[in-house]
Order: structure tokens, then C-alpha cells, then sequence
């Protein structure tokens, strides 16, 4: 999947989330803002899961291997915390309460990301 593509399914995967959960919020004046904001939580997203999650789970490989994996939920949901609190910063209507709802979203955007990956994989 090339770049454009890969941004637009992290888009969709969180307003998807946004949509499911009343803790995620996505801010703007009309839809069109608030899919130019999904557009750039998007970028900001992957650019977080490209540098900061792979140094995150180098770390912490003993405790990934001890809890089987599941650990790599909450750091799956702290990347998106995170990520909320960067577009905050860039005031990005972008906002993620709590950690047990960045849990949940984290969940949703996975599964809607690999169910819009695997439809619009071209290979």
C-alpha cells in the first residue's frame, strides 16, 4: 500500500473509533474540517507508530514474551494517547479521554485498519 493510501485507512480507522466512543473526539466546524483533522491525526499517528513503538517495544520484549502479547494492546493504546496529546499540542481537534478509552479505540482502529488493509492490499 503506498503512503496516501495507508494515511487515508488510518483516517477512516479513527473515525471509526471516534464514532464507537464518546471519550474519543474529533473537533472541527463541518465534516470537511473534521476529515482534514482525521487526515493529519493520521500522519501524526503513523509517524508515532513508526518511530516511538518500535523503541517502546524493544524495551519492554521481556514483559511482550511474559504476558503473551498482551501488553502490546497498551502499547498500542498509550501510541494513540500520545498521539492525542501531540495534535493537542498542534491544536488539531484530536482529543482521546482516559486510558481505558485509548484501549478500546486502539482495539477498534486495529481491527478496522487490518479489515481496509487486507480489502485494499493490491498484492
Amino acid at each position: 500500500m503506498n503512503f496516501l493510501l495507508r494515511v487515508l485507512v488510518s483516517a477512516l480507522a479513527l473515525g471509526a473509533a471516534a464514532w464507537l466512543f464518546d471519550g474519543i473526539e474529533v473537533v472541527g466546524k463541518d465534516t470537511t474540517e473534521q476529515a482534514l483533522t482525521l487526515v493529519a491525526v493520521a500522519v501524526i499517528f503513523g509517524l508515532v507508530n513508526a518511530i516511538v513503538a518500535p523503541v517502546v517495544k524493544l524495551l519492554s520484549l521481556p514483559f511482550i514474551i511474559l504476558t503473551l502479547g498482551l501488553l502490546l494492546v497498551g502499547i498500542n493504546a498509550l501510541m494513540l494517547w500520545l498521539t492525542s496529546e501531540i495534535a493537542q499540542g498542534l491544536d488539531l481537534g484530536f482529543r482521546v479521554d482516559g486510558f481505558w478509552t485509548a484501549i478500546l479505540g486502539a482495539v477498534v482502529i486495529s481491527v478496522v485498519s487490518a479489515i481496509l488493509g487486507a480489502v485494499l492490499d493490491d498484492d
